[in-house]
């Protein structure tokens, strides 16, 4: 019941309230970033949601367009900033994910949504993460966030997909408030992405 008739419009309400509430918040990150990063403040990037659907995935920017001698650009880690890094480690950067939520690409509670690329690397478990919306938090971030193994994240989506209930996301909820305030967890490895997902067990997958 509540999988089906209750998450949607609850996540709905709460992205909205907290999107309105926000907005002080959201204009003062928005100008820090301007200043601090230059445009464009939001980054965008095309993530896989509910079913596999692609969407554009909305978020404050936290790196530069620092460039080799050769215009390419630098590694991630050399192109965020302690500005930056503040944003995720504190998870303002998320902030403009509450537009997906509202729009419907994402819920408040869920697996993240990872790239596009890591699709065809997923075994047929792995691939069930995709069953649900995607989430701004859920059960692998308050449980290691970037600490713990990728197969260990995807074992906790789908633990979560197995599992839905109104009890359990508000618990995920409430601990991701409480993590966040605390910034527990928070450790350099937050600071910088985790090594690209390259596949894992690839029994069951299908070519």
């Amino acid at each position: 019941m509540y999988r089906r008739y209750i998450k949607r419009p609850f996540d709905f309400f709460l992205a909205l309230v907290a999107l309105i509430m926000f907005i002080p918040l959201l204009l003062i990150v928005s100008l820090l970033v301007r200043i601090k990063l230059g445009s464009p403040v939001i980054f965008k990037q095309k993530r896989p949601g509910l079913n596999e659907k692609i969407f554009t995935l909305y978020k404050f920017r936290t790196m530069t367009d620092e460039r080799d001698e050769n215009g390419n650009l630098l590694s991630e880690d050399l192109r965020i900033t302690k500005f930056g890094s503040f944003l995720r480690s504190t998870s303002l950067d998320e902030l403009p994910e509450l537009i997906n939520i509202v729009k419907g690409d994402m819920s408040i509670i869920g697996p993240r949504p990872l790239l596009v690329r890591y699709l065809p690397l997923y075994n047929d478990q792995q691939k069930r993460r995709h069953e649900v919306r995607p989430g701004l938090s859920g059960l692998a971030q308050i449980n290691g966030r970037n600490s713990i193994s990728w197969e260990e994240k995807f074992e906790l989506d789908v633990r979560y997909v197995d599992n839905i209930s109104f009890i359990n996301d508000l618990k995920i909820l409430l601990l991701t408030i409480r993590k966040v305030i605390l910034r527990e967890g928070i450790n350099q490895l937050d600071d910088v992405p985790m090594e690209d997902f390259k596949g894992t067990n690839l029994e069951g997958r299908k070519d």
